[in-house]
């Protein structure tokens, strides 16, 4: 398991953007599961939608993204930076709301030095919620 504090030194991400808790899986260079605990203190709820809080699907999209980099660090990309270069396939297949627990399951379709391919999926009590593929860049901090 890897908890919030190693989490916040592999990614730059901090509050109110920080969108994974823990990493519960992780095979370096092929999969990964993290958690992200959804809370009604989430920032985006006053403005998604006051009263109806929803978690916004690129947010989940973003979290996936996040627990992807963590993975791409452990597998040998320490010490470089992730940007998104394209989503597909994006579906949302139930709204995610405060309480809820998501699973984000990332699978490595194609990894290479600079560009990798993932696949995942978000879940909430074993129910999808959520899926999408997405290409990243690897590369140094500096662009």
């Amino acid at each position: 398991m890897i908890g919030i504090k190693e989490i916040m030194e592999v990614l730059p991400h901090r509050y109110p953007f920080l969108l994974v808790d823990r990493i519960i899986e992780i095979e370096e260079g092929k999969r990964i599961v993290g958690i992200k605990n959804v809370t009604m203190n989430e920032a985006f709820f006053q403005g998604h939608f006051p009263g109806n809080p929803i978690m916004p699907g690129v947010l989940i999209i973003e979290a996936m993204a996040q627990v992807s980099g963590v993975l791409a660090y452990k597998s040998g990309m320490s010490g470089k930076a992730t940007y998104f270069l394209s989503i597909e396939k994006a579906k949302f297949r139930k709204p995610v709301v405060p309480g809820d627990q998501l699973r984000l399951e990332i699978t490595v379709l194609r990894g290479r030095q600079t560009i990798w391919r993932f696949a995942g999926n978000a879940y909430v009590d074993d129910k999808l919620v959520a899926e999408a593929e997405f290409t990243a860049m690897i590369t140094d901090k500096e662009l």
